[in-house]
């Protein structure tokens, strides 16, 4: 695995205990990434049995992404659906609070949702309730086909298990209090960034991305949350299941693990590394070391990309660098041009075009090519069902961030931290998700790419305002 840091390149072991992690380096943009496809891990889970709790399902060495109770994958890849799409949990599903809370009477709430993995790349509808059917305490699924939960599965071994962890979120909602945070949640410059990441004694372990405020926001059973509930539908403060989510798991070794940690703390991420609600530090020393310093606002205009030992390309964006997102993810990936589907709201970024003049631009970013077209998704479908995938208040919106190519030979699948709000043009380049840090997971795969085209594929925003 190699780590690049604006030109940059050596191994990343070395970068992390040279300490650059949060450091200023050369000005030198990244080459293109050299991802190959399609996503062809290093070494694969397949066919393995652990976690079960049966004898021929053994406890885990290392927390994996997990499909269901004892079927761990490489990754998986969920979109829990808004609530004007597919309302409530699927059929024969009981709604239950594993990780703590109590069922919340919301005004609205969807908890169904489609999943794909590398057992299976094409999304498929998903069974029971998202985030609480594959924990092992939840109340049973009487549905025809197994239900499969891998959100909840997943997240059950990290909370009831004894690994170490790293839980961020930009919007804690004040538990855990963020001490250089004042309200709900982490503005500017914090990144916007949400998810967990957890590891074993020897740094192997998993990361999962999520974009759902308030959750997860305890990584163990042994420090739960002390206002609010710690499980999808639980919770009283906000309702995070309303509009449509996106979940991300990938597997990690430990060199993953350390540019993992490494683009937390260049991405400026929200968490406490002395709360062990929300930090549980172990492993490797060098490991240690990483992430001690997370939970601090990096003064970092260095852009990061990793390509990880399973192939898959991470970006990491400081909130030093203010450009628009997308078009930087369209950049480091040569220019290709994207379809991207976040919560698009004020202040948007409208559509662009290949000849759109992107302003708000980096003079260290000079050496890669010009963004291709980044298309803004304001629906899409499924199961003949149109999706709202734009922001806003309501059931019919749409709060993943998810991006597929639209040209070019390979088909990227993109899963984002950060939404399409921000300028292109200035006098304010660091407005918004412009002067945030946030992160995005590439992985070229034709059929998980086709996939998500399809579900995104609808109507596009504009490339201006309309006139007032």
């Amino acid at each position: 695995m190699q780590l690049r840091v604006k030109g940059v390149c050596c191994s990343t072991i070395l970068l992390m205990l040279l300490g650059l992690a949060h450091s200023t380096l050369a000005q030198n943009a990244p080459s293109t990434p050299a991802i190959t496809a399609p996503f062809t891990p290093e070494a694969s889970l397949a066919g393995t049995k652990c976690g079960g709790g049966t004898p021929d399902s053994p406890a885990c060495t290392a927390p994996y992404p997990m499909l269901s109770k004892g079927h761990p994958v490489d990754w998986w890849f969920v979109f829990k659906f808004n609530a004007s799409t597919f309302s409530g949990c699927s059929v024969g599903a009981t709604r239950a609070c594993p990780f703590g809370g109590d069922p919340f009477a919301y005004k609205s709430f969807g908890q169904q949702f489609a999943y794909a993995s590398s057992e299976a790349p094409t999304l498929q509808q998903g069974a029971g309730c998202a985030g609480v059917t594959g924990a092992s305490t939840a109340a049973p699924v009487s549905a025809p086909a197994p239900a499969t939960d891998p959100i909840g599965a997943t997240f059950e071994q990290v909370y009831n298990g004894a690994f170490h962890y790293v839980v961020w979120n930009d919007q804690f909602y004040q538990d855990p209090p963020i001490k250089t945070c004042s309200g709900n949640g982490c503005d500017e410059p914090w990144g916007h960034s949400k998810g967990l990441v957890a590891w074993n004694d020897a740094g192997e372990g998993l990361v999962m991305q999520v974009s759902t405020p308030s959750w997860p926001a305890s990584g163990s059973a042994r420090f739960p949350r002390k206002t609010e509930g710690n499980t999808l539908g639980c919770l009283k403060k906000d309702d995070n299941i309303e509009v449509s989510q996106h979940f991300f798991a990938l597997r990690l070794s430990k060199a993953d693990l350390m540019a993992v940690l490494a683009a937390l703390g260049n991405s400026s991420v929200v968490t406490d590394a002395a709360n062990a609600q929300v930090v549980s530090n172990g492993g490797p020393p060098e490991v240690q070391q990483l992430v001690a310093k997370l939970g601090q606002r990096s003064t970092s205009t260095a852009l990061m990309t990793t390509v990880l030992s399973s192939g898959v390309e991470l970006i990491s964006k400081p909130s030093q660098l203010p450009v628009p997102p997308w078009q930087l993810v369209s950049s480091v990936l040569g220019g290709v041009s994207l379809r991207v589907a976040s919560w698009w709201d004020t202040p948007q970024i409208y559509s662009t075009t290949a000849t759109t003049a992107i302003a708000c631009w980096s003079p260290s970013l000079a050496s890669l090519p010009k963004p291709g077209a980044v298309e803004i998704a304001l629906s899409g479908q499924w199961a003949g069902k149109p999706i709202g995938l734009s922001g806003g208040s309501g059931p019919n919106f749409n709060h993943a961030k998810l991006g597929v190519s639209t040209s070019g030979d390979k088909r990227y699948a993109i899963f984002g931290d950060m939404n399409q709000q921000g300028a292109i043009a200035g006098p304010k380049c660091d407005r918004s998700q412009d002067g945030r840090g946030g992160m995005f997971f590439v992985m070229v795969h034709p059929q998980l790419a086709d996939s998500i085209a399809s579900l995104i594929t609808g109507t596009s925003a504009p490339t201006e305002a309309p006139a007032k």
